[in-house]
């Protein structure tokens, strides 16, 4: 279901003028080399030294209100206070990004490209989750036509990729309608273990619970008394054994689907950590039974949902359910029916909570209980219009692994609603600065925001070989100057790293690399031969297209971070 990330076919060069190459200083050995490059592996992990809150907040009438201050905001960690140390404002959106200046142009050539209209690169990314497994095939053919009216209504700078739990409908993000609607057409009920067909006894996943987990009687009489009679059985005693030998099946079929239904969704969400922008996921299905030795498996959604920066919003397919009985079945016994009748209304709220746990444990919306799934969908995709991005170091922070649970309030005006996710989860060992460095360049990798702590500058250039390939050089010019450094031996040290990454039009990743410039300069080169900056270029084989660019810079020895965004397009 999953894109990896591409390296193959990169080739990352160090550009340098003259005077820093090696003959300046005689090399003796690697000590004495002022500049060394090393190319790495872009590995990520996760860490919550820094944890964000994305907030909306609404008025009274449920419009996103605008232009609040970070005083106005409270932001408590466990019931206490916490110091707000990052704020921004987001608003949704496509985000205007310029196009890269190119190398090597005529000043005709440049004129024309400074007046170039800029890229508009999609931020918000929906992924629709399809519970392809558990659905009945009425309730799937009404969320299909609710999500095709909405999906035809979405912005042109949205994005929709389409995953079944089943795994085997899936879109990766795009803007083509056509193809979202093929999509959708292929989805169908694709359950992975339950019989679909009238079972001697009929016992549901929820039954099978009470029966084998539960040890309750009135459970295994019902089915026994059903079984006693579609099985024609002889006596009583051979019905309870048929009923538990079903029930263990029944039970063992639904653990198995629920596992399947999870994991899908897990995966879902470990894709989504790779979109550059506001990712949500909205899971349509009918809802599932989730045993209490699943509890671990939903809260390791969570909480990778939530270190990920992804909502997960649930809509329950089941639409406006009234608790009838299933006409299509018939009735075995009218005293054991009545029962099951019983236990299908409990099981049809049972289903619905692990819907609304999963909501509200990363922020998201649940809607149920409506006919209107179109208006379902469009309620738990949209973008707000502005939303705010809070940000604090939790103190005091233990290394127990334990829930967080967060609140959020406005201070000023009265009456505003703020929505918020809910908590994070302590992580259960320190991390170590190369940790810290992976996090804080993924973070700035899969966002848009723009930081100029360090100066940079990005310049492209392409070489078509043919009509399907080209090879894109992207030149990055660093200037050292604002760096702090670190004297070892009579040198000024620092190791900049340096990401490139390489996004289609529609935001899905293409290719990414890490360099690492390991600076050892004499005094003398860094007074008087860096004025200019060192280049670090880097050449992908791509097709032609419209791509984005986005750069990260962390140096070392400062921490200071430099992320920005460029656009190129290869006819």
């Amino acid at each position: 279901m999953l894109n990896s990330i591409t390296r193959a076919g990169l080739l990352c060069l160090l550009a340098m003028s003259p005077a820093l190459l090696p003959a300046q200083t005689p090399p003796t050995g690697p000590a004495t080399q002022e500049i060394a490059t090393q190319e790495e592996s872009v590995t990520f992990k996760s860490k919550v030294n820094l944890v964000l809150v994305p907030v909306v907040v609404r008025d009274k009438a449920g419009k996103p209100v605008p232009n609040l201050r970070q005083q106005d905001f409270q932001l408590f960690d466990k019931g206490k206070a916490q110091i707000i140390t990052r704020f921004s404002i987001e608003t949704a959106g496509g985000k205007a990004i310029a196009r890269a200046p190119e190398l090597d142009l005529t000043p005709e050539e440049k004129a024309a490209l400074a007046g170039a209209p800029a890229v508009i690169a999609p931020d918000h990314f929906v992924a629709f989750l399809f519970d392809d497994i558990h659905i009945s095939f009425g309730d799937l053919v009404a969320v299909r036509e609710g999500a095709e009216k909405h999906i035809a209504n979405l912005k042109s700078t949205d994005r929709v990729a389409i995953f079944s739990t089943s795994g085997q409908t899936t879109l990766d993000f795009t803007d083509d309608r056509n193809q979202i609607h093929d999509t959708l057409l292929k989805l169908r009920p694709r359950p992975v273990a339950r019989n679909t067909v009238q079972e001697c006894p009929d016992i549901s996943y929820y039954m099978s619970d009470l029966i084998v987990n539960r040890n309750n009687q009135l459970a295994l009489n019902a089915a026994a008394a059903e079984a006693l009679i579609c099985a024609n059985l002889p006596d009583m005693q051979s019905a309870i054994s048929m009923a538990q030998g079903t029930a263990y099946r029944v039970l063992g079929s639904g653990e198995q689907e629920t596992r399947v239904a999870m994991y899908s969704l897990k995966d879902v969400v470990r894709r989504m950590a790779l979109m550059p922008g506001q990712r949500t996921i909205v899971f349509a299905s009918p809802g599932f039974i989730r045993l209490n030795d699943q509890l671990q498996d939903e809260t390791g959604i969570i909480d990778q949902a939530i270190r990920s920066s992804v909502t997960i919003s649930t809509l329950d397919a089941r639409g406006l359910y009234t608790g009838q009985p299933d006409i299509s079945k018939r009735v075995v016994s009218f005293q054991a029916e009545q029962l099951k009748r019983q236990y299908d209304h409990e099981a049809d709220n049972a289903n619905a909570d692990i819907l609304a746990e999963l909501a509200d444990g990363t922020g998201g919306a649940f809607v149920q209980n409506t006919n209107d799934l179109a208006r379902g969908f469009r309620e738990l995709s949209a973008a707000p219009d502005v939303y705010y991005v809070l940000g604090f170091s939790p103190q005091n922070l233990k290394l127990d692994g334990s829930y967080h649970p967060l609140r959020v309030t406005v201070k000023i005006p009265p009456g505003l609603s703020p929505k918020a996710r809910r908590g994070y989860y302590a992580p259960r060992h320190l991390s170590s600065a190369d940790e810290d460095a992976r996090e804080e360049i993924s973070q700035a990798l899969f966002s848009r925001e723009e930081m100029r702590d360090i100066p940079i500058d990005i310049h492209t250039q392409f070489f078509k070989s043919n009509e399907a390939e080209a090879k894109l050089g992207v030149v990055t010019r660093v200037d050292v100057r604002k760096l702090h450094f670190r004297k070892a031996d009579g040198r000024n040290v620092n190791d900049v790293e340096i990401v490139t990454a390489l996004f289609d039009r529609n935001g899905n990743i293409q290719q990414t690399v890490s360099k690492i410039l390991k600076m050892k300069l004499l005094d003398a080169t860094l007074a008087t031969k860096v004025n200019n900056g060192l280049a670090v270029r880097c050449d992908f084989k791509v097709s032609p297209g419209m791509y984005v660019i986005r750069l990260v810079v962390r140096d070392a020895e400062g921490q200071m971070m430099a992320a920005q965004n460029a656009a190129v397009e290869i006819p």
